[in-house]
Order: structure tokens, then C-alpha cells, then sequence
């Protein structure tokens, strides 16, 4: 087996599993805040299988890496009832921010990993810790788009005042244009800001 075959193959575990983790965090987040719908729905596992989205997890993927050159792809959410949250006001916007907070935190972990502990990393191992770093940047800062049905969203629903009522009503009517704008235009754009913040934390060029 190939170098490169085994690099992408590691690849697409290490998004898997960053977008499994992601929903995870959704679900454990709701769970703590007193909603078991997801416990119940069998969603609080590591088992990828019950999270994966025949878009979000496969084709996504395909069309990011053919058409923009690089990977990017999510999870089926992780259902929870708002009703059944203690905190009803902000619970929505804790729960939905849990998911970015765990692919930020592993950036930041892996990422000092390689700050600190890279000069006694092999070139493959370096390259393969880079990797689970740069997914999980990316999931961190896309997922924060306030955009439907992205996490951000919740955090602007949530403290965008009622007077502005017409444009959550315009946010929801177009989201998924605005997704696929996000997706091909917008977020391709801040990839070079991105490999600023790469470089920051891990002390070593992206790739």
C-alpha cells in the first residue's frame, strides 16, 4: 500500500471521527443540560455508524476535495428537544457551540503537540498530527458561520434582538444558498487566514 493511499485513507478516518466527535459533543451537552433524546436515539457513541450522512459524510467530501481542493463534510445532528433543556434561553446556543468547542480543543492539543514534541516526530507523523489539526480548525471556524443550519446560526438566533425577526425569516428561506456560497466562495477565501493561525499554533507550515 502506497504512502499517499495510506495518508488518505487516514485522512478520511481522522474527518469521521472529527465530525463524530463534533456531534457527540451536540448530544452530551443537551444530555447534561437535562434532554436525553439523543441517549435515546443510541447518538452518545464513539460507533460512527449512526451518525454518518450520506451527503455530509460522503458525498460532501468527494465535492470539496474535486471541485475547492480540500476535505470538508459533517454528521447527521445529534436530535435533542430545546423543551427539555433546563436553561431555555441560552441552552440552544451552549449546546450547539459544545460541537465547535471539541474540534478547537483538538486543534489546540494536537497542535501544541506539534509545537512542543514535533522536532521528535517522524515527517509522516508530523504530517498525519498536522492533519487532524487542520480538519479540526476548519470544523471549529465553519461550524461558526451564522448560518442555517451551521452551529453559528443558534448563537445569532439567540441574542439577535426580535425587532430583526425578518431577517432569521430570510436566513432560514435561503440557507442552503448561502450554505453552498459559504462553502465554494466564502470559506475557500479565509483559507488563507487559516494557514496563518495553522502556522501560529503548531509552529510549522501547513503541509
Amino acid at each position: 500500500m502506497s504512502q499517499s493511499l495510506i495518508f488518505n485513507i487516514f485522512r478520511v478516518v481522522v474527518l469521521l471521527y472529527s465530525v463524530v466527535l463534533h456531534e457527540l459533543a451536540h448530544g452530551l451537552a443537551a444530555r447534561a443540560m437535562g434532554d436525553t433524546t439523543a441517549e435515546r436515539a443510541g447518538r452518545l457513541t464513539l460507533n460512527p455508524f449512526p451518525h454518518l450522512d450520506l451527503f455530509g459524510s460522503i458525498i460532501l467530501p468527494f465535492l470539496t476535495v474535486y471541485f475547492g481542493g480540500f476535505m470538508f463534510g459533517y454528521a447527521k445532528p445529534v436530535p435533542y428537544d430545546p423543551g427539555s433543556l433546563n436553561d431555555r434561553a441560552y441552552g440552544p446556543a451552549k449546546v450547539a457551540l459544545a460541537g465547535p468547542a471539541v474540534n478547537l480543543t483538538l486543534a489546540i492539543l494536537f497542535g501544541l503537540s506539534m509545537r512542543f514534541f514535533g522536532p521528535l516526530m517522524s515527517p509522516i507523523l508530523l504530517d498525519m498530527v498536522g492533519l487532524i489539526v487542520w480538519i479540526n480548525l476548519i470544523l471549529a471556524v465553519f461550524n461558526l458561520m451564522p448560518i442555517p443550519p451551521l452551529d453559528g446560526h443558534w448563537l445569532l438566533m439567540t441574542f439577535l434582538p426580535a425587532r430583526y425577526h425578518t431577517l432569521k425569516v430570510a436566513l432560514y428561506r435561503y440557507q442552503w444558498v448561502l450554505l453552498a456560497v459559504c462553502i465554494f466562495i466564502v470559506f475557500p477565501a479565509l483559507a488563507s487566514l487559516l494557514m496563518r493561525v495553522f502556522t501560529l499554533l503548531t509552529g510549522h507550515p501547513l503541509f
